[in-house]
């Protein structure tokens, strides 16, 4: 947010001195109109918006691909896919409209290639793909160093100076053209640029799947989430009573105020039946099968991280539709919790024998 700020404020500075120096500048033959001042700023914006994104969902789709075992969050490199693929459908259209528009009216008055306030925006595109690029090397070199040679990190690096090599190429071409030139460069580049953009969509889909899949991600992700706080809740049960319960509706406690929950899409009640004195067995219907990937499986809060015992992350990967959960309790893990003895003084007896 702070970067943000920082080029809006530069932003506006930049044009606060576009305004004042118009007149002076003597290679300048026309002011900048306020159309010519939003157009720019627009394209600039959206430049920068759609770069970012870019950069971050490919990274999200190295993150999936080519996992990082040290570092892996399902639901976050998920969301960040969607986040990236719904602002570049928004972003990127508009900021091929400005390029185009302003292309065009540069072909009609070509003196408006000089205007200071796209000098100025060129060149702070020029500046900040220059520090991309000068950043991206320092990571490589001390992750070089550090012993850090992943896969996920080189492809990475490589989108970076893929990126940022293009833009700082194209405006460096794009600042040093001579006014009245025309070239199909940036036509060409446009559906270039155009065509990367659709794969990258194209590639949401394939890897994340539809909207519909997505919404039945988002609702096994909450019967996980369900059936891992009844598992609690049964182990809780056992320790308190040494033996399973009989049924879910045995979990409810009016005081703790739990009830077993029911599944979030059609309400029926999550399957539970005691397989032996230590094992029983959860199911439910689930709408997809879990994504395999090369990193561990999602990661939710396992009940012997809730109970604050040493016990190994248990698997909830499923199929789609119906699909049941085994599990063996470990006394040795979950220990009982016997009460302790209460001591009860005798009142008849003084606390203090006189000495005679």
């Amino acid at each position: 947010m702070t970067l943000i700020l920082g080029f809006v404020l530069l932003i506006i500075v930049i044009i606060i001195m576009a305004g004042t120096n118009a007149e002076t500048n003597q290679e300048v033959k026309m002011k900048s109109s306020p159309k010519d001042v939003f157009l720019h700023i627009l394209m600039i914006g959206t430049l920068y918006v759609s770069t970012f994104m870019f950069s971050s969902l490919w990274f999200d789709y190295v993150n999936f691909l080519f996992p990082d075992k040290l570092n892996y969050n399902y639901r976050a490199i998920l969301d960040g896919i969607l986040v990236g693929t719904s602002t570049l459908i928004v972003v990127f259209p508009v900021y091929l409209l400005t390029a185009w528009l302003l292309e065009k009216e540069i072909k009609q008055i070509p003196e408006k290639r000089e205007l200071r306030v796209r000098k100025w925006l060129v060149y702070l595109t020029l500046f900040a793909a220059a520090i991309a690029v000068i950043v991206e090397i320092v990571r490589l070199v001390y992750n070089f160093l550090s012993g850090e040679l992943t896969m996920n990190f080189f492809l990475k690096i490589l989108i970076v100076l893929i990126v940022a090599t293009f833009t700082f190429g194209y405006y460096l071409w794009d600042a040093k053209r001579e006014v009245g030139s025309v070239s199909m460069i940036p036509k060409y580049l446009a559906y270039a640029t155009g065509f990367i953009v659709l794969v990258s969509f194209v590639l949401n889909f394939i890897l994340m799947g539809s909207p519909a899949s997505q919404r039945a991600v988002k609702f096994d992700d909450q019967r996980v989430s369900d059936l891992q706080s009844i598992q609690y809740q049964i182990i809780s049960h056992w320790q308190q009573k040494e033996s399973l319960p009989s049924n879910l509706s045995a979990l409810s406690d009016s005081i703790s105020g739990f009830t077993a929950p029911t599944d979030p899409d059609t309400r029926a009640q999550y399957e539970y039946s005691i397989k032996g004195p230590l094992s029983f067995e959860l199911c439910a219907t689930f709408g997809a099968k879990s994504i395999v990937t090369g990193a561990p499986d999602r990661v939710y809060s396992t009940p012997a991280e809730k109970l604050g015992v040493n016990a190994p992350i248990e698997s909830w990967s499923h199929e789609a539709g119906h699909f049941c959960f085994t599990r063996t309790i470990d006394p040795e893990i979950y220990k009982i919790n016997k009460p302790l003895p209460v001591i009860i003084q005798n009142t008849t007896t003084p606390a203090v024998v006189p000495v005679k």
